[in-house]
């Protein structure tokens, strides 16, 4: 049985794609979930569907993401597995490009995972055990039209846990991160790409970086079809 059975696993963009399916592949180890998302009739469902606890959160928000992790550890207790998947994205020249839009892309695709990463790390520390998992993006490490600011914070993803895995290295906390290429999501639709990948196919390699071997950590897994 995976190392992942009983261990508390937080996913963030949980309520549908790519999070989605790795709840439910994370669900069918037998882990503890806590599913965070804005509030959906869709996120409702998957907590439903996964007997999970659900914490509505609009991941934009610093506060919001610090008071549903307090929810989340008063639920099932520290956690020990954290996907960071949410994602958004704006499309859009730079020149016209809002502030307000790159601002909320940077607070989801960046900010809340170093927020979410601050808060679990002390427990994970202490217990000298735990994984962070990034979902980055090949957008990241190389550059797309009209997606400024999602390349920019999938790149800045990528730093984030480089730097963290350095941080951390010997202390019993692994983090590491995905960077899918063209996922069948919501998110591509509008893109010009076509989908090369199923959600589940990213959810395969999540579920593996939550058990394999420490020296991943600091990587980036690139996920082509």
């Amino acid at each position: 049985m995976s190392r992942a059975a009983g261990r508390v696993v937080l996913v963030t963009g949980a309520s549908r794609g790519i999070g989605a399916a790795c709840a439910r592949r994370f669900a069918a180890t037998g882990a503890r979930l806590a599913l965070l998302a804005r509030p959906s009739a869709a996120l409702d469902a998957m907590g439903r569907e996964l007997g999970a606890h659900t914490v509505p959160c609009d991941l934009a928000e610093a506060p919001q993401v610090e008071a549903a992790l307090v929810e989340v550890e008063r639920a099932l207790g520290p956690v020990d597995v954290l996907v960071n998947n949410a994602g958004i994205v704006h499309r859009h020249e730079v020149v016209g490009h809002s502030t307000a839009e790159w601002d909320r892309v940077m607070a989801v695709n960046l900010r809340a995972p170093f927020l979410l990463a601050r808060g679990v790390l002390p427990g994970m520390l202490a217990r000298g055990a735990g994984r962070i998992i990034n979902v980055s993006s090949i957008s990241g490490s190389g550059g797309t039209p009209l997606l400024s600011a999602y390349c920019a914070s999938k790149a800045g993803l990528l730093g984030f846990t480089r730097a963290l895995s350095a941080e951390v290295k010997g202390r019993g906390v692994v983090v590491v991160a995905v960077s899918p290429g063209s996922v069948d999501t919501d998110m591509l639709v509008g893109s010009g790409f076509a989908p090369a990948m199923a959600p589940e196919d990213i959810a395969e390699i999540v579920a593996f970086l939550a058990d394999g071997p420490p020296a991943l950590t600091g990587g980036a897994v690139e996920a082509f079809a």
